[in-house]
């Protein structure tokens, strides 16, 4: 199989790892040039074209929603460490890709399979002296001392928790261990990551939304857990798309309203000071599809607004819907310029208006009432 073949077919085989931060979802599209080749925003906020690929797509395991699962008839191919290295710097120096996700199937051998993982960015930063942005996926047998030199090698490190806790793995593995397997290695990443010697600067997960037929509130909690115990950069959702030929292929796929729900969660976690038990799930512990979890939280409790505009502290406006962390803060240097009068002042400062004004009064007059005019 030429190398081209291989890039094609392990290039594909990594779609729908979400935990590289390409800014895709809901989206799963091919990038530039054909080769898989993906915009990514990296963690200090620039944008970067990346090469999504796996080392080897055979896989000793079971995961009931994976092509790649062993005993599924999908064709194989791998990468040899300095196959994939020099292909990778020929992408550099031609401009295709300016970094690099890596990561692998578990082979017959998962230690293996991360030794060649490592041998491959190894040869990427010596023989060929590169210096950008990689990050680097640890595998569920990982070993300490392969966790440690990845955290020298790559900025950013990954291990996919996939389901919400053991019991919710068990029904999608029998062969992976949820506290051995992933979140050991998750507290190895924590602990190398904060180290002040290693490269690598933070560490990232995804959940396959849907699979295991868990519950919006069992991944909410989940993800609020492993950000605050195991200090977690960020977490991805990724809605099950069933896979034809796996125990899951009959499965309904999960609607991308419903992964984009989880997002929406996820930043009013990490940005907008929500604790998870306060987040509105319904009476089957899910997420609105038909109305955002902001709008739904403030509908919930209508003792907190309306709030006037020109005095709100700023942790009260961020739970305003229509209005995030970077209107927040125009609109404090707007209102301290002069007083804010009229919905026509929120797009100003890149607030959604209509969204906002039923919970916001303008100088003591009801944005609601402005609502027609607008």
């Amino acid at each position: 199989m030429s190398t081209e073949q291989k890039l094609e077919m392990l290039g594909s085989s990594s779609l729908f790892d979400l935990s590289c931060s390409c800014g895709l979802e809901p989206a799963r599209q091919r990038g530039m040039q054909g080769k898989w080749v993906y915009p990514s925003a990296l963690p200090d906020g620039s944008r970067v074209r990346m090469l999504k690929v796996l080392l080897d797509n055979a896989c000793h395991n079971d995961c009931a929603y994976c092509a790649q699962r062993a005993g599924c008839d999908t064709p194989r191919a791998r990468f040899e460490p300095e196959e994939l290295a020099r292909l990778f710097d020929q992408m550099v120096s031609a401009n295709h890709a300016q970094a690099l996700f890596l990561s692998s199937g578990l082979g017959t051998n998962a230690v293996r399979a991360m030794d060649q993982m490592l041998a491959t960015v190894e040869i990427i930063r010596r023989r060929y002296a590169y210096r950008g942005f990689i990050h680097l996926k640890i595998l569920p047998s990982a070993q300490w001392a392969q966790v440690e030199r990845a955290a020298q090698l790559a900025q950013r490190l990954s291990i996919n928790v996939e389901a919400p806790g053991a019991k919710r793995l068990r029904a999608l593995s029998q062969k992976k261990n949820y506290r051995q397997d992933i979140l050991q290695r998750m507290k190895w990443i924590a602990q190398l990551t904060a180290q002040p010697h290693t490269l690598a600067r933070g560490h990232t997960t995804q959940f396959v939304v849907g699979a295991a037929q868990e519950s919006d509130r069992e991944i909410v909690l989940a993800a609020a857990n492993l950000y605050h115990d195991y200090q977690l950069n960020r977490a991805y959702y990724s809605g099950l798309q069933p896979v034809a030929k796996t125990p899951l292929a009959e499965q309904m796929p999960v609607p991308f309203m419903r992964e984009h729900r989880l997002y929406q969660v996820d930043f009013l976690l990490r940005k907008y000071g929500f604790d998870s038990a306060e987040i509105p799930f319904d009476a089957d512990q899910n997420l609105s599809l038909e109305q955002d979890p902001k709008t739904v939280w403030a509908q919930r409790h209508p003792e907190r607004f309306p709030l006037e505009v020109n005095t709100a502290d700023p942790t009260e406006l961020l739970r305003v819907p229509g209005i995030g962390p970077l209107s927040v803060k125009r609109l404090l240097a707007a209102r301290a310029q002069a007083k804010l009068r009229a919905m026509e002042d929120l797009p100003c400062v890149g607030a959604r208006a209509r969204q906002a004004a039923p919970f916001l009064l303008f100088d003591g007059k009801s944005g609601s009432r402005q609502l027609s005019l607008f």
